[in-house]
């Protein structure tokens, strides 16, 4: 099945494409630079078929909490992508 992206979900992943490895940014800080809202970006990174060449697993919120992936709430697959980038995490919050 393909899966038709939209013109906004190719800008969420370009940007979050960009995204250095051991680095994370929030769903409200990708939201502003599209002026968008955090849970549009949300939901494009929810029908990500690139991950993880879009690595959607480091877009986080902004109080730190990890989020879903891939359409799973609190996903253990986004928090083991995250600690093996050296992304430091205790119960569920990303350490800054």
């Amino acid at each position: 099945m393909v899966t038709k992206i939209t013109k906004f979900q190719e800008k969420v992943y370009a940007i979050t494409r960009k995204i250095p490895k051991g680095k994370t940014m929030t769903y409200g800080e990708i939201a502003k630079i599209l002026k968008s809202s955090p849970r549009a970006v949300g939901q494009a990174l929810k029908r990500n078929p690139y991950a993880p060449i879009v690595p959607c697993h480091r877009v986080i919120h902004t109080d730190g909490r990890i989020g879903g992936y891939s359409g799973i709430k609190d996903s253990k697959k986004k928090v083991k992508l995250l600690k093996l980038e050296g992304i430091k995490i205790v119960k569920g919050m990303i350490l800054k």
